[in-house]
């Protein structure tokens, strides 16, 4: 039997890297009964991080899924990746889940992950609960954390529980709306008496909660005005409504490596965080109508289901996470992919816990399940009832930011390579393989650094194809400023016939890349022969006369010429035009140019300055700024050879929050130190 989306919670954990997300998902496992021992990160022993990479580098890099119960409820866990690289599995699992985990150092901040989850949670409308960690570490500072979050989410902060601390540690807790205390003990939280030095905070929390509770319910202000005070039942009504409103955002502390205040936070998730039935309709477009529809949880409507993620093994073939929206997916059963318009069989269906499978017969809407061996199916895809079609909005992914050229570092091995690549891309939708026309390279691109340098590992791992990067060359080009003439005769003497070719030409600057004309008159250049002219003009156009770049903006224009009835040919006239291009390039003021690119970059006003500044140490431009929401918008123009690492330098100046966004403008004319430096390489 599936599980009914009253008893599902669909709950993403997630933060700033390091600070104990999947050791967090570990204990709740653990807590749950699904694991008879916590694994531990640093030994690649959990659940949730089974990846090599993963387990090589200690640290999240794959949005991973497990499961457990507790007291009758199914909780679908999403660990999420904290580092900055892998924000297209945060999207992914955003699509999947419906409430977040936030999980926060107690280090007196809000680090730069959290707060940007929250920002996300907050405009996804995704109700969350925020744990402070690390309440075992010597320098825990839960008061100092707390205040941080209270200042920067004003009005929204609601602690539900008061830590008890004993030299420094968290040694118990005391629930504000229970109003019971507890101490941990090996064998788990034993209830005490609450210690009096703690009530009088008691009071003033739980007068906050009350006030906080009113607030999200009419009927409860009503209440509150008339008698002065909530019952106990009446204030967790009233903060569960605020959390699913996004008013109110509880806060509970703990240890996740000590397993200590795990329990309570379990507790807490199963009575506040939304049950799956209570997510709100998605919008998707219904097929048959063309009209948008609302898509409520119900197991009796027609199935729909999402793809919110893609594993691809070489071995065990492609794995698609999925979370079922609408009606019930059974095993054997035909669906349709409303994305690609094809039909795929279910053969077998599974709930995850990690790297282990476990089949199960079907899966009712609000649940998260896999299913293998779908050929055309692919992160973001609808699967639905063939009868009933509809195709939910794709999961918006961040565009690569930082490209690194791919070669083979085994001559013979390129075929591997880029079929490994293309199979990763699938996985991975926040990382692109292109090629660059100009260079004729092949082009990775991805959020960072370290997420190519994964993507590399990966490659060798699953693929067996060892991959080298280098920097991209920059697509220089050469043009010309000035107009000038050339003659070009091309005159050759062999045993028999001899080669006669003899061009004049004018070369001239131009809109166009390149155009060619002819004004020759009296036949001193038969017609037949003007083509080939032509042919050797666009031939010699790959490699210029500065730096070998191709050249563009050219008009060349034959005008004059003479030929031989005999030794006249094709060749001898094509040869004898690109005499005439090199001379006469060389006379029209060559130039080199160089791609510039616009950029959009938003930061926060702190960082306004900064930015600003070192764009122009690296020949940008400022074209304007603008303010949206709470960011600083700066558009701005550079040299693509100046922003190669611009995602590294920018994430370095502003820790992390800043984001840029850049296109292709056009090509000008480059400085002489730009020529100088490529002809000294």
């Amino acid at each position: 039997m599936s599980t009914p989306a009253t008893d599902i919670r669909n709950i993403a954990i997630i933060g700033h890297s390091g600070e104990g997300k999947t050791t967090l998902c570990e204990a709740i496992l653990f807590n749950g009964g699904a694991i008879e021992r916590m694994g531990k990160s640093d030994l690649g022993t959990t659940v949730s991080d089974f990846d090599e990479q993963e387990i090589a580098r200690k640290m999240s890099i794959s949005l991973s899924v497990a499961y457990t119960e507790w007291k009758g409820v199914k909780l679908n866990l999403l660990d999420v990746p904290g580092f900055y690289d892998f924000e297209g599995e945060f999207n992914e699992a955003m699509r999947a889940c419906g409430a977040a985990l936030v999980v926060l150092g107690a280090g007196g901040d809000v680090s730069v992950g959290a707060e940007k989850a929250i920002s996300q949670c907050l405009k996804a409308q995704k109700p969350m609960i925020i744990f402070i960690n690390g309440m075992d570490k010597e320098n825990a500072d839960y008061a100092g954390t707390l205040r941080a979050l209270q200042e920067k989410y004003h009005g929204k902060i609601a602690p539900i529980q008061l830590p008890l601390i004993e030299n420094g540690k968290m040694t118990g807790y005391v629930n504000a709306l229970t109003d019971k205390a507890y101490r941990f003990t090996g064998a788990g939280p034993e209830e005490i008496a609450i210690p009096e030095e703690c009530k009088p905070e008691l009071e003033s929390m739980l007068f906050t909660l009350t006030e906080t509770a009113a607030e999200n319910d009419d009927v409860l202000l009503e209440t509150y005005f008339e008698k002065g005070e909530l019952t106990r039942e009446e204030i967790i009504h009233g903060i569960r409504k605020g959390i699913f409103a996004m008013n109110t955002i509880p806060v509970m502390a703990g240890s996740a490596l000590q397993n200590r205040g795990v329990i309570n936070l379990m507790n807490e998730i199963v009575k506040y965080m939304p049950q799956a039935v209570e997510r709100r309709a998605l919008p998707a477009n219904d097929l048959t109508t063309g009209q948008v529809t609302a898509v409520t949880c119900k197991p009796e409507k027609p199935f729909a289901a999402q793809v919110f993620k893609t594993a691809v093994d070489p071995f065990v073939g492609k794995l698609n996470y999925f979370r079922v929206n609408r009606g019930v997916i059974k095993a054997g059963m035909t669906v349709l992919n409303s994305t690609t318009g094809t039909q795929e069989r279910i053969s077998s269906l599974y709930i995850v816990r990690g790297k282990k499978q476990e089949p199960v017969n079907e899966l009712s809407a609000g649940d998260i399940g896999a299913v293998s061996k779908l050929a055309n199916t692919n992160t973001g895809d609808t699967l639905c009832d063939e009868n009933t079609p509809v195709r939910f909005d794709p999961i918006l992914f961040p565009k690569p930011v930082l490209f690194m050229a791919v070669y083979a570092k085994t001559r013979g091995t390129e075929d591997k390579i880029f079929s490994g690549l293309s199979r990763l891309a699938e996985e991975d939708k926040s990382f692109s393989v292109t090629k660059n026309p100009d260079t004729g390279e092949t082009l990775i691109g991805g959020q960072g650094e370290v997420h190519l340098d994964v993507i590399c590992k990966k490659l060798k791992t699953k693929f067996g194809a060892d991959a080298d990067l280098r920097p991209p060359k920059i697509a220089y080009k050469e043009t010309i400023l000035s107009t000038a003439t050339a003659e070009g005769k091309y005159k050759k003497q062999t045993g028999g016939h001899g080669q006669y070719g003899h061009c004049k030409m004018r070369f001239e600057p131009c809109e166009n890349d390149f155009e060619f004309a002819e004004e020759v008159v009296g036949g001193a250049v038969p017609k037949q022969y003007i083509p080939a002219v032509e042919k050797g003009i666009i031939e010699c156009l790959p490699h210029g006369v500065l730096a070998g770049y191709p050249v563009i903006r050219m008009r060349a224009v034959l005008y004059d010429g003479s030929y031989h009835e005999v030794d006249s040919s094709e060749a001898a006239f094509k040869a004898a035009a690109e005499l005439a291009f090199k001379e006469g390039m060389k006379n029209a003021r060559p130039v080199l140019l160089e791609p510039i690119s616009r950029l959009k970059i938003a930061v926060p006003e702190q960082y306004l300055g900064d930015v600003m500044g070192d764009l122009s140490k690296h020949r940008g431009r400022i074209i304007g700024t603008d303010i949206q929401d709470d960011m600083q918008i700066i558009t701005a123009e550079a040299p693509q050879a100046e922003l190669l690492t611009y995602a590294t330098t920018l994430r370095s100046m502003t820790q992390g929050r800043g984001k840029f966004s850049e296109t292709f403008e056009r090509y000008e004319q480059a400085p002489d130190s730009v020529l100088q430096n490529l002809k000294a390489q």
